[in-house]
């Protein structure tokens, strides 16, 4: 593998990984937002078959987001690894042909 390579493989590891305070800040948020949706609905003066309704909305939605990031994050890495792919073809194809231009200059 050649330095560039190397050097392309290790800013790709490096731009996928978050932070710990990145990843304990979401979980705590997301804890939260679930704890006041729990404690809004508890309290909440509504029958229990509206409190079933928002509740089964509010999971409903929770799953979609995650199942939206999910696919927007595999989008995102099939075309950088699509990229890498096409870009290491190109430099293929260059360092095949530079043998042949330099030989034709002579």
């Amino acid at each position: 593998m050649t330095l560039q390579n190397q050097l392309i493989m290790n800013n790709y590891i490096y731009e996928n990984h978050n932070t710990k305070a990145f990843y304990n800040m979401a979980w705590i948020t997301f804890a939260l937002a679930s704890i006041g949706m729990a404690a809004g609905l508890y309290y909440l003066e509504a029958p229990v078959a509206m409190k079933g309704f928002l509740i089964m909305s509010y999971i409903f939605s929770v799953s979609s987001c995650f199942t939206v990031a999910k696919v927007v994050r595999d989008k995102h890495e099939s075309d950088k690894f699509l990229e890498k792919v096409e870009k290491a073809k190109t430099e293929q194809y260059l360092a095949e042909k530079k043998p042949m231009v330099a030989m034709e200059e002579r």
